[in-house]
C-alpha cells in the first residue's frame, strides 16, 4: 500500500499523471488508496487532480468505499458530490454495504438520502440484507423507508428464523398474509369444473417450520386464518406444519418426487409452463438442493416472462452446482432477458468456459457480447 510520501514523490518529483492506471491491474493511485482505507492519501491525489467520479465496471469509487467498510472515505467522498446513488451491475453503495453487513455506512449513506429501495432490476438493499441475516441493517434499511412488501421480505425474513427482523418488519407494516414467492395457480379441468390449486405458504407457516415459537406467536396477532389449519392456534399452526413435514418424509417419498418431476416434464412438453412450474415447485418442496429441478423451473419462469424469478432459480442453482455449464446458462439466459448485459456476458463466460462444445451456449454468449 503506497503511503502518502510515495504518493507525493511520484507527482512532485516524477510528475507522475495521477489519472494514469498501472499495468499490473489497470487501477489508478486513487482506486488504489480507497480499496486500502487511505484517507491523507485520497485527499492528496484528489488537490492534484484525481478524477473522484471514475468508474471501473460500473461500480464508483463510493461503491468501493462502501463495500470495504471506510466510513470516513465514505463520508469524504460524498462531500465531494458523490452520487449516493449511484447504480452499478451490482446495485448501489447502499446494497454493497447490506451485503457485507456494514451498518455503520448505511447509517451515513441513509443520512445522505440514499433510496433504500434502488436496486439494479434483481434485488434492493433489503433483499441482500435478509439474505446473509444482517438484522441491522434491516433495522436501519426499514427506518430509511424501505419498501416493506416488496419482494415478500417478511417470508424470507421468517425462512432464515430471523426473529427481530420479523418483528421490526410486522411493526413497519409488512403483510403477513402474502403467500412466497413460489405461489402459482395450477388449472385442472375435472368433471366439466376448473378448479384451482394454490402452492406456496404463509410466512406464518415457514415460520413454524425453519424458526421458532416466538416467531409464530409474533406473526399470529395479524395472520389470517388458512383453511386448511383446522385448530388456528399457534399451537395448532406448528403441529399442522410438522404434520406436512412428516407426510414428506414417509416412505413414498421417493415415488413422490419421481411422479412430481415426470408430470412436470410432461406439462413442459406441451408448453405448459404454470403448471409445469407448480409441479417443480412441489417437488423442491421435498427437496429444495436439487439443482436439476431448480434449473427447469428457472427455465418455465423464462419462458413464462418471469425474468427475475428465472434468475434468482438460477443463481441459486450455481451456488449449489458451481460446476455445472446449464446453472451459469440458465443465469446468462435471465440476465439477457432483463437486459443486464454485461452480468450476462459474465454468467455465458462460465458456461462457455465449462461446456465449450455446447452451440446453444456459445450462441447466446454471442448475443450477449454484441450487446454489452
Amino acid at each position: 500500500m503506497a503511503s502518502l510520501p510515495v504518493y507525493r514523490y511520484l507527482v512532485e518529483e516524477v510528475k507522475m499523471d495521477v489519472g494514469n492506471p498501472d499495468t499490473a491491474q489497470g487501477f489508478t493511485p486513487l482506486e488504489y488508496a480507497v480499496q486500502n482505507g487511505h484517507l491523507p492519501a485520497i485527499r492528496y491525489l484528489v488537490d492534484h487532480g484525481a478524477d473522484l467520479h471514475q468508474e471501473r465496471s460500473t461500480l464508483t469509487l463510493l461503491h468501493t468505499a462502501a463495500v470495504h467498510g471506510r466510513s470516513e472515505i465514505v463520508k469524504f467522498l460524498l462531500s465531494k458530490g458523490a452520487d449516493v446513488d449511484a447504480l452499478s451491475d451490482a446495485g448501489t453503495p447502499l446494497t454493497l454495504a447490506s451485503l457485507r453487513g456494514h451498518a455503520s455506512i448505511l447509517k451515513i449513506l441513509l443520512q445522505h438520502n440514499a433510496d433504500p429501495n434502488k436496486g439494479n432490476g434483481v434485488f434492493v438493499p433489503l433483499d441482500v440484507a435478509l439474505n446473509k441475516s444482517f438484522v441491522s441493517c434491516v433495522k436501519l434499511l426499514v427506518q430509511g423507508g424501505t419498501n416493506v412488501n416488496g419482494d415478500n421480505p417478511l417470508a424470507k425474513a421468517a425462512e432464515k428464523g430471523l426473529t427481530e427482523a420479523i418483528k421490526c418488519l410486522v411493526e413497519a407494516g409488512a403483510n403477513p398474509n402474502v403467500i412466497d414467492r413460489f405461489q402459482y395457480t395450477c388449472l385442472k379441468l375435472t368433471r366439466n369444473i376448473l378448479t384451482s390449486y394454490d402452492f406456496g405458504r404463509l410466512p406464518i407457516e415457514l415460520a413454524a417450520e425453519y424458526g421458532t415459537r416466538e416467531d409464530v406467536e409474533i406473526l399470529f396477532p395479524f395472520t389470517s386464518p388458512i383453511s386448511t389449519v383446522a385448530n388456528w392456534t399457534v399451537d395448532g399452526i406448528i403441529k399442522h406444519v410438522e404434520m406436512e413435514i412428516k407426510q414428506l418424509e414417509d416412505g413414498s417419498f421417493v415415488k413422490k418426487m419421481s411422479d412430481l418431476k415426470q408430470q412436470g416434464d410432461e406439462a413442459f412438453k406441451k408448453q405448459d409452463y404454470q403448471n409445469a412450474s407448480v409441479f417443480y415447485t412441489q417437488a423442491l418442496k421435498m427437496d429444495n438442493f436439487d439443482a436439476k429441478l431448480l434449473s427447469n423451473r428457472s427455465l418455465c419462469l423464462l419462458r413464462m416472462g418471469e425474468g427475475r424469478r428465472a434468475y434468482e432459480d438460477a443463481a441459486e442453482c450455481t451456488k449449489l452446482r458451481p460446476k455445472w455449464a446449464k446453472a451459469h446458462y440458465r443465469k446468462g439466459a435471465a440476465l439477457m432477458f432483463m437486459k443486464e448485459y454485461d452480468a450476462a456476458y459474465s454468467s455465458l463466460s462460465r458456461a462457455l468456459e465449462l461446456d465449450p462444445e455446447s452451440e446453444e451456449i456459445e450462441k447466446l454468449f454471442w448475443e450477449a457480447m454484441e450487446l454489452k
